[in-house]
């Protein structure tokens, strides 16, 4: 391939097969598929040129933030292109898949509830409110490419793109000694785990001489079955590197120590920043990781491919169907050019040791991460280092999910798929229920000047709805029906039970047995919570707390609260959703 065509295949990667001028581009090219960052950077763009000129000081940033917000969750969920399998863009470095959208589709609607959640509280003034969205956008920018990353390369830096903004919004109260502190904490830990994760990197792209995932697993199913021990001890060795990174993002045990100090010292707004959207991104990254190189797929197309199939008697799809709906038009034929054999193609077998390995360390981690986050939680007295343990429990229910998905991939990656559907219900309803219990801390902070337990005591008396809410947000983080928190851990256990059934692996009913007796022992910490707020009589040093359900905070608690309890009824429909997201996960 010469130069010319090496420029032109990249231009029709970049842009697709359109005949018009150089700003046009097709739906299914690199630029039509990554419109929502596109839009996010425009955002950041537009609200650092508001500091530049001198009428930039008239104008309240939030408004164009959440539009430029709104317009990118727009693009990811309603205007997505829907692709008959996946699509690799910008020449393999992103994937663009069904299990992309849905996920982007999360983060971006909780982006647009924190935005909103900021203008509410007031915490930000007019004069840092542009460096702050900036930031969260930036994190954001890098918590989409973590979801859609495809290249080690690229996890490398989606990663550092989404922490480094994180730590700058810990020390958002730049006034207080503790939100310095953790900020330190928590960048002194990023940096760390990034070294790892990085020298990792290094050492899985030497040994297979490839950085691309699905080039990384097809070439390990090759070597596996004849690979030297010393190979096998560096692959091991790289897997484990490049897990301490995720496992950071995750505030996984044993790297969760940054967690409870930054969350104590951050805002709740950041808290419920952090604790959703990051871990939405990082369950993502997961996820990709995982399947990219534990699992053999196949190949599908790439953007120029799908550009050049458009010039041949090739059909595709051009529906624009809403983000998660699946396409209803005629479906894609491929070009003879891009067939391939799937009976060549091995998803387990030769990578059997390999996704052993994945799982099982993925397992440990959510044993050790789930029973430390719940134990931990019970000497909590400040609200957001309780809930912050409570992030990490559930971090570790949700990793729960992974190890049926390395189990079954190779004989059974329809009920994978499954496993994978469990982690979208799960994320769908976590959205909700612990970013409505940090909004609830972030108002009853605002009029009490306290979040400390125990003022939280007879708050029953004075604003009777918040209360009611808070507590369905706290039992529906517990897990018990009838809230949505019960629907997401039943999934992940039910995909625990089916792979034990389908594969005999002991570990994943130990796996089973082990979530299901950390539920009990959350109980009581989210039930002291409930206690002090209805039983306890008033906190003394406490006077009023004027937070009714009729005002603006109070509609914004209860458009959060109401999906925790809707979300369980319509359980079905979320379930759908989700098993279309993992449909193009496995090919």
């Amino acid at each position: 391939m010469n130069l010319h065509e090496i420029v032109s295949q990249l231009i029709l990667d970049t842009r697709g097969d359109v005949s018009g001028g150089w700003w046009e581009f097709s739906p299914t090219s690199s630029i039509g598929v990554f419109l929502p960052e596109i839009a996010l950077c425009a955002t950041i763009v537009l609200i650092l040129l508001v500091r530049v000129f001198s009428w930039g000081r008239w104008i309240d940033v939030f408004w164009p933030v959440l539009a430029g917000s709104i317009l990118a969750l727009f693009l990811a969920a309603v205007h997505a292109p829907a692709v008959a399998q996946r699509m690799e863009f910008f020449t393999g470095l992103l994937v663009y898949d069904s299990f992309s959208i849905y996920m982007r589709s999360l983060l971006l609607l909780a982006v647009v509830l924190v935005v909103v959640l900021t203008k509410l509280t007031g915490i930000l003034n007019h004069e840092e409110a542009p460096d702050i969205y900036t930031l969260v956008l930036g994190a954001t920018l890098g918590m989409c490419l973590m979801i859609s990353a495809n290249h080690l390369l690229m996890v490398f830096l989606a990663v550092e793109m989404a922490s480094v903004p994180s730590y700058a919004l810990v020390a958002l109260m730049k006034q207080r000694a503790r939100a310095s502190e953790a900020a330190l904490k928590y960048a002194v830990y990023g940096a760390a785990t990034s070294g790892v994760m990085l020298y990792g990197i290094s050492l899985i792209a030497g040994l297979v001489n490839s950085a691309h995932l699905p080039t990384i697993a097809r070439v390990l199913a090759e070597r596996m079955p004849d690979m030297p021990g010393d190979e096998a001890m560096i692959l091991t060795l790289a897997a484990l590197m490049i897990m301490v990174g995720v496992a950071f993002k995750l505030a996984a045990v044993p790297f969760h120590f940054w967690c409870p100090d930054a969350f104590e010292g951050a805002t709740a707004e950041v808290n419920a920043f952090l604790s959703v959207a990051s871990k939405t991104a990082a369950l993502g990254l997961l996820i990709r990781v995982v399947i990219g190189i534990g699992v053999v797929v196949p190949p599908g197309l790439s953007a120029g491919h799908v550009a050049q199939a458009n010039r041949s008697p090739v059909v595709i799809d051009q529906h624009l169907a809403a983000g998660l709906s699946p396409a209803t038009g005629p479906r894609e034929r491929v070009s003879p050019s891009l067939d391939f054999d799937l009976a060549e193609i091995t998803r387990g077998g030769d990578l059997a040791p390999l996704q052993g390995l994945l799982g099982k360390l993925v397992a440990l981690l959510a044993m050790l991460t789930c029973t430390l986050g719940n134990l931990a939680a019970y000497g909590q007295t400040n609200i957001k280092r309780l809930l912050a343990y409570s992030t990490i429990a559930h971090a570790g229910y949700m990793m729960m999910a992974i190890p049926p998905v390395m189990a079954l991939a190779g004989q059974h990656p329809g009920l994978a798929e499954r496993a994978v559907a469990g982690l979208g219900v799960y994320l769908a309803v976590y959205l909700f229920m612990n970013l409505g219990a940090f909004s609830i801390v972030a108002f009853l902070r605002n009029v009490m000047h306290s979040e400390q337990v125990d003022d939280y005591a007879g708050l029953v008396r004075h604003c009777p709805g918040v209360v009611i809410c808070l507590s369905l947000m706290l039992f529906s983080l517990l897990g018990i029906p009838p809230l949505a928190g019960f629907v997401g851990k039943f999934a992940v256990f039910a995909s625990l039970v089916e792979g034990y059934k389908a594969t005999g692996q002991g570990y994943l009913l130990l796996l089973f047995l082990v979530g299901g007796a950390n539920t009990a022992l959350s109980l009581v910490y989210y039930l002291r919570v409930v206690k002090v707020m209805t039983l306890d009589p008033d906190a003394e040093t406490r006077g009023l707390v004027p937070l009714p359900l009729v005002s603006l905070p109070g509609f914004f608690i209860v458009a959060l609260t109401l999906p925790t309890v809707i979300l369980f009824f319509a359980w079905e429909y979320l379930n759908q959703y989700a098993l279309r997201a993992a449909q193009q996960l496995l090919g």
